[in-house]
């Protein structure tokens, strides 16, 4: 049961007896505001009742959102720290917390998004900063990532790819990345400076709140939810899900992205033609075991989440207001 939930931050004293814990520095400050942010956009991704993916209302056999909650929880303050730790040892951090937690693969996909997001300097916007963050990349960095990968053992690995990752990487994590870029959409934001997520992405998203908010159809405090599960249509219809793709092949993906664009041009979410190939879709991206799961879809999400928590203003009062499920 899905209950109450937030980030406990250290406790503060201003008992004299302990001059030490009275005051946080900057740092300690700047680090508690970023995994706030983090953590904010990850339970708004899972929260968000999204076509084939665990949310509150649907889970799946092995995994549910107290999963996901709690993998924000433990991952969170590692990727906030990638920007003095390295980008690398943040993503097998939090991996490696989340496997102590759950016991499972709730939050690759995001830790390979969000730990470079979560380095880039506070005093610059992210697509100003992202780009050093990628060039600066390690060997060391796609050694840990390679870790992480090892660790978890994702579904849908192919067999060459599970090869290159048993036998370590031989360039840079970005170098590393840009080989899978073709086939993969995670591994192709290294590549184009996370340009879906931070361009592409932001801007559709933002799109989504001023057209709910100009319509005043649907009560303010649903937006957000109705603009993420737009933005997941538009990025399947777009860009199909790797994902689905590693698991079932590029037809599947290719049908999937067709389901998502007939969603759309069927009137969702304002007409009853619209809500039900919206219910005819989810059913048939929960079939076959739920192989047909977007998945890397819902790690742009929390991407795009983030990156609209941290530098895009207008959006932001509306999505800090979201009161979040608790554990």
């Amino acid at each position: 049961m899905v209950r109450a939930f937030c980030l406990r931050s250290p406790m503060m004293t201003d008992n004299k007896d302990f001059p030490q814990q009275s005051r946080e520095t900057d740092i300690e400050v700047a680090h508690r505001e970023l995994t706030r942010q983090l953590t904010r956009a990850c339970v708004l991704e899972v929260t968000a009742r999204k076509l084939g993916n665990v949310h509150p209302e649907a889970e799946f056999d092995d995994l549910n959102v107290e999963d996901f909650l709690r993998s924000s929880a433990v991952a969170a303050p590692w990727f906030a720290k990638s920007g003095q730790i390295g980008v690398g040892r943040a993503v097998w951090g939090g991996v490696s917390a989340t496997h102590r937690a759950v016991g499972t693969n709730t939050n690759l996909g995001i830790a390979l998004l969000l730990a470079p997001l979560a380095a880039v300097p506070a005093d610059k916007k992210l697509t100003a900063g992202i780009p050093h963050v990628l060039d600066a990349l390690t060997l060391e960095d796609a050694h840990e990532v390679y870790a992480a990968i090892r660790l978890l053992n994702p579904g849908g690995l192919g067999e060459a790819e599970s090869g290159d990752v048993v036998q370590g990487p031989t360039g840079t994590l970005r170098e590393m990345m840009r080989l899978a870029a073709d086939r993969d959409l995670i591994a192709a934001q290294y590549v184009d400076n996370f340009s879906l997520v931070l361009d592409w992405g932001c801007g559709e998203f933002q799109e989504w709140m001023r057209r709910l908010g100009s319509t005043n159809s649907r009560p303010a405090e649903d937006h957000w939810e109705i603009a993420v599960i737009g933005l997941q249509l538009r990025l399947l219809s777009e860009h199909g899900d790797s994902l689905i793709a590693r698991k079932c092949g590029a037809k599947v993906s290719g049908d999937a992205s067709r389901q998502a664009r007939r969603v759309l041009e069927q009137g969702w979410p304002d007409t009853p033609q619209g809500e039900a190939e919206f219910d005819r879709f989810d059913r048939w991206l929960r079939g076959d075991g739920h192989r047909r799961n977007p998945g890397t879809t819902a790690d742009l999400i929390a991407a795009i989440l983030f990156a609209t928590l941290r530098d895009h203003s207008p959006t932001l009062k509306a999505l800090n207001q979201v009161p979040l499920p608790l554990l």
